[in-house]
């Protein structure tokens, strides 16, 4: 017997480190916390987190710190972190799953180098290169790292289509990198030239004699922008602007469940930067179309259903459209006007988490306007009978009732 529990013991104590050791290899379990990273707590908002990041990416900075050999890892450490916290969704999935929630779905920097971070997060520190004005000009010598602009687009979805998600093909006129030049602005793509006027470094250095001494100032040059490198001849494609317009046909993947004037974003699906450089976003913003009978009520479905006094009274099948086609329901003897039927699962499917909404069936009762005499005096002879009186009793549910239990 001992030697049976020592074994299971190893056994489980080898499964668990295999475990770690998986969430090692994928990036999770040796990552830090983001508030921790950032210094912030998890209740900190939006201006809390993002002075933080500025104070921590400072602190960090390869250009402060040339001794440090971590400074850079952990300057990189921080605008991931930021990138995660200053976004509402990654943020929530993050506070939820932990780094499993943002690993592979697209968030945080990944592979991100220190251009990139610099072109994502430069909105903080001011300025095409954020450090520039801490440290002296890091981006010296540096070609300047552009990024399109974002695209947006509406997209008119049914209401079954988004109940049960759809791929859509829409056209979209777009900048994408020009294919004769390669998006360098060149003739045939041929080598850039360095720009003589800055020599290739991108920036003018301005010495100013004073009477305290020499004042040193540098600017961006003026000929190659920054870049340090001009073009010889120009692309006759496009003009050496790096890209062209053109018609695109993109492919759209809507989960089921999303709202009207939700956006998506499809990265890298928007225009191409000139000269190079990263593509921006395609942003999609969802316009619901109104159906002509049902009705959403967050993920539930609403129908009007009218009823005629005597199939109220004596009870009745009838069809009643949902978002998968038509059912047959039965209406019991009796039924009151202003009472509501649930058909369960019959809604839309939540964008977040699982589980689907219900279709709830108001019944209204249809009194006629005009009747005949035969009718007329048919109703006469039942008006004092005495089932026709009425008598609410007990579980007859007046409306703010039934409204309280439906909002329950």
């Amino acid at each position: 017997f001992n030697q049976l529990t020592k074994l299971c013991f190893y056994y489980n104590i080898l499964n668990i480190r295999l475990y770690r050791q998986t969430l090692i290899s994928i990036g999770i379990m040796n990552k830090k916390d983001y508030y921790e990273v950032l210094g912030v707590s998890k209740d900190a908002v939006a201006d809390e987190i993002k002075k933080a990041y500025r104070k921590t990416a400072i602190k960090f900075h390869p250009d402060k710190n040339p001794d440090d050999p971590s400074a850079e890892e952990k300057f990189k450490e921080a605008a991931e972190a930021y990138e995660v916290l200053s976004n509402d969704d990654k943020r929530s999935n993050y506070d939820r799953f932990g780094h499993s929630g943002v690993n592979g779905r697209g968030f945080g920097t990944g592979g991100m180098n220190m251009e990139d971070i610099f072109s994502h997060f430069g909105d903080i520190f001011g300025g095409s290169h954020p450090f520039e004005s801490f440290f002296g000009g890091r981006a010296t010598g540096r070609r300047a790292f552009r990024r399109g602009s974002n695209l947006r687009i509406k997209l008119n979805l049914t209401l079954q289509e988004i109940a049960h998600g759809i791929e859509k093909t829409i056209k979209v006129k777009r900048y994408a990198t020009c294919d004769e030049c390669g998006g360098n602005g060149s003739q045939n793509g041929t080598d850039l030239q360095t720009c003589g006027t800055c020599k290739g470094v991108g920036q003018i250095r301005n010495v100013v004699n004073t009477m305290i001494g020499q004042m040193v100032s540098s600017s961006t040059c003026p000929a190659c922008g920054g870049e340090g490198k001009v073009i010889g001849q120009q692309c006759n494609g496009c003009q050496g602007e790096g890209r062209k317009l053109i018609n695109d046909t993109i492919t759209v993947n809507i989960p089921a469940g999303v709202v009207d004037e939700m956006q998506l974003s499809m990265n890298g699906k928007g225009n191409a930067a000139v000269k190079g450089g990263e593509y921006g976003d395609l942003l999609i913003i969802i316009e619901e179309i109104e159906d002509p009978q049902l009705i959403r009520d967050g993920n539930n479905i609403v129908y009007d259903l009218y009823l005629s006094f005597i199939d109220a009274t004596l009870g009745t099948d009838v069809e009643v459209p949902t978002i998968d086609g038509k059912v047959k329901i039965k209406i019991a003897p009796g039924t009151q006007a202003g009472s509501i039927l649930r058909l369960k699962n019959k809604g839309i499917k939540d964008i977040n988490i699982y589980g689907k909404g219900d279709e709830l069936i108001h019944i209204n009762i249809w009194t006629p306007k005009q009747l005949t005499n035969e009718e007329r005096a048919l109703l006469q002879n039942l008006k004092d009978s005495p089932n026709f009186t009425p008598k609410p009793g007990k579980n007859d549910k007046g409306f703010f009732e039934r409204m309280r239990e439906y909002f329950q």
